[in-house]
């Protein structure tokens, strides 16, 4: 009996050669098939199945990543996405207006996308409590925040902020405004925005003098 090899998995069956690795490749192929699907159905066409087909690998290649499709479709839509936070210390902007503006903007980029704002207004009309709201909530909204804790505490070390700062307050005044924004749709969510929200909330943050 003859057995078919998609061509993404086919890659696990040859021995490794140089270069990515093999799961990588996988995983690149699922986010793009994810993408792909997004732009031309909405999130609501990003199903596993879907996802395995156009990518070349089977269901369960993709539920080795991600847990639902929710979760795969929030993975593809922060994929664009280079946080500062995730770049080595030598590398990274050194001071925390311009590391946080670098990622803040970031998330307003990845939103004003066509397929960005598709998602931004389901999960808006969505109960807190689908699926949906809960993969936004625990795979963007919280991952964003944990990489601003990182440069925060980096600020601190660097004696950019003054001490005492309540970190988890601080993240919520940063923050709060900008998934406000994004949720709400009430006014533009783009550079001049995240430059006044940083400039005054940091005002408040930095040590005097």
């Amino acid at each position: 009996m003859t057995t078919t090899v998609k061509p993404a998995d086919a890659e696990e069956a040859r021995p490794r050669a140089r270069g990515r690795p093999r799961s990588l490749a996988s995983r690149d192929a699922i986010l793009k098939a994810a993408r792909e699907l997004m732009d031309q159905l909405g999130p609501s066409g990003v199903t596993m199945e879907a996802v395995a087909a156009r990518a070349g690998v089977g269901k369960p290649t993709v539920y080795r990543w991600w847990p639902d499709r929710h979760a795969v479709a929030m993975a593809a839509l922060m994929e664009a996405q280079h946080p500062a936070a995730a770049l080595p210390t030598s590398k990274r902007t050194r001071t925390l207006q311009a590391a946080l503006a670098q990622q803040m903007q970031g998330i307003a980029d990845t939103f004003g996308s066509p397929r960005g704002r598709s998602v931004a207004s389901m999960i808006a009309a969505s109960d807190p409590n689908t699926e949906l709201s809960k993969a936004f909530r625990n795979h963007f909204v919280l991952a964003r925040r944990e990489e601003g804790r990182v440069l925060l505490q980096e600020a601190l070390q660097r004696g950019e902020l003054r001490e005492g700062l309540d970190l988890d307050v601080t993240l919520d005044l940063l923050y709060g405004p900008l998934f406000f924004r994004l949720l709400l749709g009430h006014a533009p969510l783009d550079a001049a925005f995240v430059k006044q929200l940083l400039t005054q909330a940091l005002a408040g943050l930095r040590i005097a003098g």
